[in-house]
C-alpha cells in the first residue's frame, strides 16, 4: 500500500510497541528522552489509546489519560508528516472523545502543539480562557 487513500489505515485501540511509538516521534520532529524505561511506562499507563496503520507502519497514534469518571486529557497525538492531511489525526481524537464519552468522562482537556489550534478547533475543542483555572509546572520544584 502506498501513501495514499484514507481508506488503507486500519485503527486499533490498543498502544504501538514503543519502537513504533519512537520512529513516529521521530518522524513528527518530536524528541523524546529514551535513556531508561520513562517512555515505555508512559505508553503503559495511558487509559485509551488509538494506533493507526498502513499496512505493518504505525503512521498515527493518540492516548488519553485518565481518572475515569470526570477528567481525560488527550496527548501524544501525532501523524507522520507524510500520511498528514488525510483525516487520520481527525479520526484518532474522534475516537478518542468517543471512547471517554462512552465511560460517562465530559470534561475532556488536550495538549496542542504550538500552531495546531486551528485543528483541534474543527474538532469542537476552544482554547481556555487565561482566566479559566489551570497550570503548569515551568520548573521542578526545589529539592526537599
Amino acid at each position: 500500500m502506498g501513501a495514499g487513500r484514507v481508506s488503507d489505515i486500519e485503527y486499533l485501540d490498543q498502544l504501538p510497541d514503543a519502537t513504533g511509538f519512537l520512529r513516529l516521534f521521530a518522524a513528527a520532529g518530536w524528541t523524546v528522552d529514551t535513556r531508561d524505561d520513562r517512555l515505555e511506562r508512559a505508553i503503559a499507563a495511558s487509559s485509551h489509546a488509538v494506533s493507526a496503520y498502513a499496512g505493518e507502519r504505525l503512521v498515527g497514534m493518540g492516548r488519553t489519560l485518565s481518572d475515569g469518571a470526570i477528567h481525560a486529557l488527550i496527548v501524544d497525538v501525532i501523524v507522520d508528516p507524510a500520511w498528514q492531511g488525510r483525516g487520520i489525526g481527525r479520526e484518532i481524537v474522534s475516537r478518542l472523545v468517543a471512547r471517554c464519552l462512552d465511560e460517562g468522562i465530559e470534561a475532556i482537556q488536550l495538549f496542542a502543539a504550538d500552531g495546531k489550534a486551528p485543528f483541534y478547533e474543527k474538532l469542537g475543542f476552544v482554547a481556555r480562557e487565561s482566566e479559566a483555572p489551570g497550570m503548569q509546572l515551568e520548573r521542578p520544584p526545589l529539592s526537599r
